[in-house]
């Protein structure tokens, strides 16, 4: 090859290299904790498929919500529908990006290997609550959607006043992990969240009657840096390659 084409072929080569790197976007997502399990599975393969970087931080619906609200620089979130229409008439979420993801219900977890409790009814549930030692859940107070709902569940069951004493709240992250470490005995969140957790087993869903099922959408930023690099990324969340991922993660993807 000579020098003169030598030459060429390098300055075409860095010319399409430059232009793959201007392409290139960083992405800031921020999702509950529930879905963050889903989002480091997935986002892998979307950053070899399309050059961009994601960098994923988490919270409660509450925390994120207010985060926003604050000012928050981000590009894409994953929260609650109902806080994603709060955020779009703020003008924080643009409007008409709201995308399903999937939806969850919440289970019981133990420690491996500690006997697995009878919750198959309502009865028995409450029974097993009210037999354990501790009993672990998301701090209401920290916005979490499954201890805003066990707290209240509690008062519907008629059983608070004997399980709140022995609770042990979690402000954020997996209750999971105050079962793994034995700081308490049982513990209830969302089923994505202890399937996470090495040491952790499942001990079943919360019985129908009273199950609650919560559902994660996605919003893109009103002032994403790269609007069409993120809304490729809430595409790849929601896109049928996904559904397994998400299924084996202990959620049930949108249709």
């Amino acid at each position: 090859m000579s020098k003169k084409l030598s030459l060429a072929v390098t300055l075409v080569l860095s010319i399409i290299i430059g232009a793959s790197a201007a392409r290139a976007a960083e992405i800031k997502l921020l999702t509950t904790g529930a879905f963050k399990p889903e989002v480091l599975a997935l986002v892998p393969d979307f950053e070899k498929q399309t050059g961009h970087k994601v960098t994923v931080d988490n919270g409660t619906a509450g925390e994120l919500k207010k985060r926003i609200e604050g000012g928050e620089v981000f590009d894409v979130a994953v929260i609650t529908p109902d806080v994603v229409d709060d955020l779009i008439a703020k003008g924080k979420i643009a409007a008409g990006s709201r995308v399903a993801l999937a939806s969850v219900g919440v289970g019981v977890v133990v420690k491996e290997g500690a006997p697995k409790p009878d919750v198959s009814t309502v009865e028995a549930f409450k029974r097993a609550l009210l037999a354990a030692k501790s009993v672990a859940y998301i701090d209401p107070a920290s916005g979490g959607s499954s201890g805003i709902y066990i707290d209240k569940l509690l008062d519907r069951l008629g059983i608070a006043d004997q399980i709140r004493p022995k609770a042990k709240l979690k402000k954020g992250g997996h209750v999971a992990d105050l079962i793994v470490s034995g700081e308490a005995e049982l513990g209830l969140h969302q089923i994505s969240e202890i399937v996470a957790v090495k040491g952790a087993v499942l001990v079943g869903p919360l019985p129908k009657e009273i199950q609650n099922t919560t559902t994660y959408a996605a919003g893109l930023s009103a002032s994403a840096t790269d609007k069409v690099a993120a809304a490729a990324l809430i595409k790849a969340l929601a896109g049928p390659a996904a559904a397994a991922v998400l299924k084996s993660k202990g959620m049930e993807p949108a249709t």
